[in-house]
């Protein structure tokens, strides 16, 4: 089953056009700079915004063709929606927060507070928490909040717009696994964050300029991002290890040093271009250097994308003319090196 666009939303002096977008089962990241229509797109599939042309259907089902005088409100799909500012009712105690949609749908106030219950005992808010206010919680505590919220209804297809913009450090991990795990057919995770691409997309949209410029799978679209912004995004390089001080040992051994003190599991991040390639071991104790062998190198114009294999499996940006003077080929054996101060520490 899958949820099915081709249409188009249109407001004053901007629209969103998306032709023929197939979003199938699991978690699909929706990238792309502020203002090419992500939040749109989702608000969209959740029956917020009106399609002006075309069609959306969920699960086989329309829910919008303007043409055919079809729309079914919010209310009747079964999408659920985690907005970025959340919007919990501030005024209704954690469980009824979650409870209203049941309640909504025509459940009995027992039966929705018990429902309710188990989904925030699911999402790891403790039981302390459900008689408070939404104000009283940390944000990650809200995000949770409303994430089961979001769920309660049983969606189809759930929404998450930029899910960890709020949340402090120690909550991410467990919110990335409590999406990545979502009981929805379909979750469309709206993101800026290149570690939520990596640990839990199975596919990827890319929206430029009100418009799809790349979909598929999460390594079809790195290879072919479809427009400048993407490329840059997705030559993310994402590692995990483990931090202690200025020190991160990734899962092959290989340790890292950082310019960012850490404790604990972590994700370093670096951009494709920050790994410069040598013939030989690089001069400088500054650096981190590893060995690595060459898997692939795709030429588009005069940038090379070098895909390395070895102790980190990440990839380097390079000019055309740097990859024909080291005489790069798969197989090659080079050094690749970092600088501390392009390692971004996540956790």
């Amino acid at each position: 089953m899958t949820v099915e666009l081709d249409g188009s939303v249109v407001r004053p002096g901007w629209a969103l056009r998306v032709d023929r977008l197939e979003i199938d089962e699991g978690v699909t990241a929706v990238i792309g700079a502020n203002g090419t229509g992500k939040t749109t797109l989702g608000r969209a599939v959740a029956g917020l915004d009106r399609l002006a042309s075309g069609r959306l259907t969920i699960a086989g089902s329309v829910a919008d063709d303007p043409a055919a005088g079809v729309f079914v409100p919010a209310s009747r799909r079964r999408v659920g929606m985690v907005f970025q500012d959340l919007r919990l009712f501030g005024h209704l105690r954690v469980i009824d927060n979650v409870a209203f949609g049941l309640r909504r749908a025509g459940a009995d106030r027992a039966t929705a507070r018990r429902k309710a219950g188990a989904l925030l005992e699911q999402v790891g808010v403790d039981s302390a928490m459900w008689t408070r206010r939404p104000a009283a919680l940390s944000g990650g505590q809200r995000q949770r909040v409303a994430i089961a919220r979001a769920l309660a209804p049983d969606p189809q297809v759930l929404i998450v717009d930029e899910p960890l913009a709020s949340v402090d450090s120690s909550g991410r991990a467990g919110l990335r696994a409590l999406i990545g795990e979502s009981p929805a057919r379909h979750t469309l995770l709206i993101t800026h964050d290149p570690v939520d691409v990596a640990t839990v997309a199975r596919r990827v949209v890319v929206l430029d300029g009100g418009a799809v410029a790349g979909r598929g799978s999460v390594t079809e679209v790195t290879a072919r991002p479809g427009c400048e912004w993407a490329a840059t995004f997705l030559g993310a390089n994402v590692v995990s290890g483990l931090a202690e001080g200025t020190s991160v040992t990734t899962a092959t051994g290989l340790v890292l040093t950082v310019a960012t003190e850490a404790t604990g599991p972590v994700y370093v991040t670096f951009p494709a271009h920050a790994v410069t390639l040598h013939r030989d071991r690089p001069a400088g104790s500054a650096r981190n250097a590893w060995q690595a062998e060459l898997a692939r190198v795709d030429v588009d114009g005069e940038r090379a994308r070098v895909h390395l294999a070895g102790p980190l499996a990440v990839r380097a940006d390079i000019t055309r003319r740097s990859a024909d003077e080291l005489e790069l080929r798969p197989g090659v054996t080079v050094w690749a090196s970092l600088k501390a101060t392009e390692l971004t520490v996540v956790t």
